[in-house]
């Protein structure tokens, strides 16, 4: 561990128990046998996910990292690395298991919930990726993801914001009946259309919709959806979410399934969340993500 002075999105060595074995197994992987006979690696495995959960959790970009971390060129490179061998999916992975099992249920979810929401975009992301989300008035892009009735992710997509949200969540759909055979009951909101459903069917999984109440006003949480909305709420605790400023869809993903991560991690090991409303409290409360 680095001698610099803690940031608060630095990892504290609970939660560097956690996915310390991910990282180190990364790393056997990818290098083999010549660890044992060449250089041993000179990056400290822990000071980058450090600088990486920096960046997602203030907005920084990429080249305004504080010079305490490594160099920004070194770190966006492992954050690359990591994303495309799915390291970020798997921490997700690992870390849904088992806050479900410290929360009494299996650690395979047998239903989820869908649900998309459209962002902006910065400049830094290419035109051909985004799209207009005509009821919402966004241009930008969509991101599509799947929890578990406790609201913890099982998948994300990220795609233009044009992009029918059936269209995104049959994709989903599929990715989750691969990867948690035993999901068998989804919950969406109407925006779903009829070969939503027979796909579903399709799959042995049962859809159902839930819409609001007709005739109440206001915020009223939606049966079986609040979770996924919730989600969202908890995932804009890290600012880098606030708007989509990957160059790739597949970057987007990752930072969400970071963040996510990184709530999870927490919930695991009784650690706050700071909540950004009052980030000079030290009572602060403490986020279920």
């Amino acid at each position: 561990m680095s001698d610099r002075r803690a940031y608060p999105s630095d990892l504290s060595d609970a939660r560097w128990e956690l996915i310390e074995p991910v990282l180190f197994a990364w790393r056997y992987e990818r290098h083999g046998r010549a660890l044992g006979f060449g250089r041993p690696p000179e990056r400290d495995l822990r000071e980058i996910m450090n600088a990486i959960l920096y960046v997602d959790r203030t907005g920084v970009q990429w080249r305004y990292l504080p010079h305490d971390f490594p160099h920004w060129n070194t770190v966006y490179g492992y954050f690359a690395k990591w994303q495309s061998d799915g390291i970020f999916a798997q921490l997700n992975g690992l870390l849904r298991e088992l806050v479900r099992q410290q929360e009494g249920r299996n650690a395979k979810p047998s239903a989820c919930v869908i649900d998309a929401q459209s962002v902006k975009t910065s400049t830094s992301v290419p035109a051909p990726s985004q799209g207009t989300d005509n009821a919402k008035k966004i241009v930008g892009r969509k991101r599509s993801i799947v929890t578990d009735t406790l609201g913890l992710l099982l998948a994300v997509l990220v795609t233009a914001a044009g992009v029918q949200d059936s269209v995104a969540g049959t994709q989903l759909l599929d990715q989750v009946a691969a990867a948690e055979p035993g999901i068998r009951k989804v919950w969406v909101d109407g925006g779903y259309r009829k070969h939503f459903v027979e796909h579903a069917a399709t799959l042995g999984i049962d859809m159902e919709i839930t819409t609001r109440t007709p005739g109440i006003r206001g915020f009223t949480p939606i049966p079986k959806r609040w979770a996924v909305e919730r989600t969202y709420g908890w995932l804009m605790l890290h600012r880098r979410l606030a708007r989509d400023y990957e160059t790739l869809p597949a970057r987007s993903e990752a930072m969400i399934h970071l963040a996510k991560s990184d709530l999870m991690a927490r919930r695991l090991t009784g650690e706050a969340t700071i909540s950004w409303r009052d980030p000079s409290s030290t009572d602060q409360s403490r986020i279920q993500g």
